[in-house]
Parts: structure tokens; C-alpha cells; sequence
């Protein structure tokens, strides 16, 4: 990803991951009659009937690393591969045990992997001056267009049993982020404010003046710039889908076509129910990135992925 004078780059974290191997994408469906909306659907790899999480654990091991720490800190510790990864893990363990969840995780590496948009900054380092992680985006990202124009992409991730559920708090979240509504307290929230959080912190991403100075550019206008930026949001939905015992008894290939079945059915139902509700909610202006995966047993499963990734 090229900065404005196409002499600096601002690398995607993720640019040697193989994380998208871990998926099939089912199908990716445009939301709107203006395409500003979409919806990719991913399903883990199916292994003899099973969702194959250990595959996905493998392809996490890496990510945690970029997601936890800054581009700085990783390459302070470049020549200290063991360090590095002790670090990050401690970090992840630290937030995970407040606030974070699984699919905060994944919302990055789908973002960075999938739409190419690479990371500003990861929730773990947007904290206020009381080390409180901030209420608000789950990270920043940003995509450039190909008019030349930037988005700055506000993650917002939600992994629930209930899909329906999953989808109505996203945006319930989004709302409340752009509106600066925080049902938590007097803690300053909201997008202005997480924007001038970012700003406070580039200096951990930024290696030199032209690459700040091309980020700053990203969050706030100035005379020079030459280019427009919108704010738009890329969003993780994660749920559960039930498999009986007997199903899991059918042969694989059949067993593969039921599960891709029942989750096609499960989320095209939501279509029209999430376009509704970025109008609903006052949020046509926005482009959404919105990916989707299903889990079976989602809590004892994400509590399983948790534990592999942080040891």
C-alpha cells in the first residue's frame, strides 16, 4: 500500500500469512444497489466432519503477533524471534482477560488478508492515559480506492450464539461509536475522540516523518493533501450453527454440502435485515466490509482457540 508520493509504503502486516487457507469463502454478495456493501461468508476447512480449528489455531499463531504489538516493538525484537513472540502473547493474554475476544483477531487478519487494508493501529494500543483500553473500535484500518481517494475502516466485531443478535449489537455499537454515545460511563467515546487517539499514538507505526505525516493525513484534512477520506466500517460476525450427532455420521463429502447448505440459508436470511439497519441507524453514507463465520459449540470452541494462540 503506497502513501500519496508513492515513495513511502505502509506495508500490510499480514502481506506472508497463509490465514485465508484455514477458509472456504462461500460467496461474497453485495448488500446495496451502489455495492458500498458487502458480505463475504467464510467457513472453516471441513476434516472428517469436523470444523478443522486446530487449522485455524496454526494460522493464528503468527497474526496474534502483528495484532498485539506495534510495527515499532516488532522490529526492536526482528533479531529475537522467541522475545518478540513472548511479548505479544503477554499482551494479548493481558487484553483478552479484560475485553478482548476471538473476534477481534479475526476482524484484523480479515481486513488486512482479505480486503488488503492495512492496520493503523490494534485496539491493544489505544489506551487512555488511565491504561483503560478505549471504548470504540476494535481497530483502524485503512484501504485505498482505486480513484486514488482513502477510507479509514472502524472494526467492530461480535461472536455470538444468536446470529440475529450478533448483528442488531454490531450496529447498535457503530451507532452509538459515531454518535459518541458511551452506555459505560462519562468516558470520553466516540469517533472523534478514538481519531485523536490515533493520532497521539502514530508515533508507534510510523518509522519516518513522510510516513506520520501521510497517517495524520489519513484522520485529519489539511490544505495539502490532495486526495479525500471517508470513514467506513469493516465488521466480524461470528455465530453458531448446530450439527447433530447423527449428521456427523454422514459421509464427508455429503456432511460437507449439508453444513454449507444450512449456512447459506442461516446468513441469507440476514441480508436484508443488515442493509435495513445501516439505514435504520443513520449510517447509508458508510461503506461496510463485513465478514461472517460460523462456529459449532461457539463458546467452548473460541475459549479452546483463546488458550492455543496465548501459550
Amino acid at each position: 500500500m503506497l502513501c500519496r508520493s508513492g515513495e513511502k509504503i505502509v506495508e500490510i502486516s499480514l502481506k506472508e500469512s497463509d490465514f485465508l487457507e484455514s477458509f472456504d469463502l462461500l460467496w461474497s454478495k453485495d448488500l446495496d444497489k451502489y455495492k458500498k456493501n458487502k458480505l463475504n461468508l467464510f467457513v472453516l476447512k471441513i476434516n472428517s466432519n469436523e470444523f478443522d480449528y486446530d487449522l485455524l489455531i496454526d494460522m493464528l499463531l503468527d497474526p496474534v503477533i502483528d495484532y498485539s504489538i506495534s510495527r515499532q516493538v516488532k522490529e526492536r525484537y526482528k533479531n529475537r524471534p522467541a522475545t518478540l513472540s513472548k511479548k505479544a502473547r503477554e499482551k494479548f493474554v493481558e487484553y483478552a482477560r479484560n475485553n478482548g475476544e476471538l473476534g477481534e483477531l479475526l476482524l484484523f487478519c480479515f481486513l488486512e488478508t482479505h480486503l488488503g487494508a492495512p492496520k493503523i493501529l490494534t485496539k491493544l494500543e489505544l489506551k487512555t492515559s488511565t491504561s483503560h483500553y478505549v471504548n470504540g473500535a476494535d481497530g483502524v484500518h485503512f484501504l485505498k480506492l482505486p480513484d486514488g481517494n482513502y477510507q479509514l475502516i472502524f472494526g467492530e466485531s461480535k461472536t455470538y450464539q444468536d446470529i440475529d443478535g450478533a448483528i442488531r449489537d454490531a450496529f447498535k455499537s457503530i451507532y452509538n461509536f459515531k454518535n459518541g454515545i458511551n452506555d459505560k460511563g462519562n468516558q470520553k467515546s466516540g469517533i472523534q475522540y478514538e481519531k485523536s487517539l490515533i493520532s497521539d499514538n502514530l508515533f508507534k507505526e510510523a518509522f519516518s516523518d513522510e510516513e506520520r505525516d501521510f497517517l495524520e493525513s489519513l484522520i485529519y484534512p489539511t490544505k495539502n493533501r490532495n486526495f479525500d477520506v471517508d470513514d467506513a466500517f469493516g465488521i466480524f460476525i461470528g455465530f453458531q450453527i448446530d450439527v447433530s450427532d447423527e449428521e456427523k455420521g454422514m459421509p464427508t463429502a455429503d456432511f460437507r454440502k449439508l453444513v454449507k447448505s444450512r449456512v447459506d440459508d442461516e446468513v441469507s436470511k440476514c441480508l436484508t435485515s443488515i442493509q435495513q439497519k445501516i439505514v435504520d441507524n443513520k449510517l447509508q453514507g458508510h461503506n461496510f466490509y463485513i465478514y461472517v463465520l460460523p462456529f459449532t459449540d461457539i463458546n467452548s470452541k473460541r475459549k479452546k482457540i483463546m488458550e492455543a494462540i496465548t501459550k
